[in-house]
Order: structure tokens, then sequence, then C-alpha cells
């Protein structure tokens, strides 16, 4: 029923937050989050619409950047309808790589350890 449904789409937004905290960003709204998308602030010094371009271009993940005043400052990642555990596995992973390659220091593994925690209770 639909309770299952919001406690999935819950659980898998709180994933993602965890996985990107656990990795030292920032959300963009981190007292006002949503349960269907997390606004992440790109790291100082990194554009966020190369991040959402690496994800696309090298990983085949689709997520959107930021509007307006927000563009190239924040990356916006998606956690509802037919998305599950291990998309957020793969896509933490791969926004760790490109962090990682656009020269943002990360110790890999660490967003997805978080989010296997919280997908794991």
């Amino acid at each position: 029923g639909l309770e299952n449904i919001f406690a999935r789409h819950a659980k898998l937004a709180k994933a993602m937050r965890e996985a990107m905290l656990a990795i030292g960003l920032k959300l963009y709204a981190p007292q006002a989050y949503s349960d269907a998308v997390t606004a992440i602030m790109a790291p100082p010094g990194i554009d966020a619409q190369k991040v959402v371009r690496t994800l696309r271009d090298k990983y085949n993940i689709t997520i959107a950047g930021g509007q307006d005043q927000a563009k190239g400052k924040i990356f916006r990642i998606a956690h509802m309808g037919y998305i599950d555990k291990s998309d957020i596995i793969v896509a933490v992973a791969a926004v760790e790589m490109t962090l990682k390659e656009l020269g943002y220091s990360v110790e890999l593994g660490e967003g997805v350890k978080a989010a296997m925690e919280v997908l794991n209770k």
C-alpha cells in the first residue's frame, strides 16, 4: 500500500543524504529535505554542472543540476518511483568516482558504506 511506498522512499532518501554527508558534502536544504530528491551542494571549486555531465556521459546516470541562482552550485539526485537499493548504491559510488576525478578529496566507498548502513536497517 501507500504507507510502504512512502516508507521505501523515505529510506532511500535517508540513505542518499547520509552518503553525501559521509563524503563531506553539504545538503542544499538540510532542514527542509525531500524524500523525492536530494539536493547537494557541489564542493568548493567544482562546478555542479560538470558533476551532472560526468555522471551522464561516463556512468550513464541521469541527475539534475541546479536552476537559476543554484545553477552550477548544486546537483540533485531523485530517489522515488522505480528506484531501489541497488540504484542508490550505484549512484553514490558514481558520485564518489566523479568527484574524485574532478579533484575532490574523497575516500572511495565512504558514501557507499553510509548508504548501505541505512539500507540494511
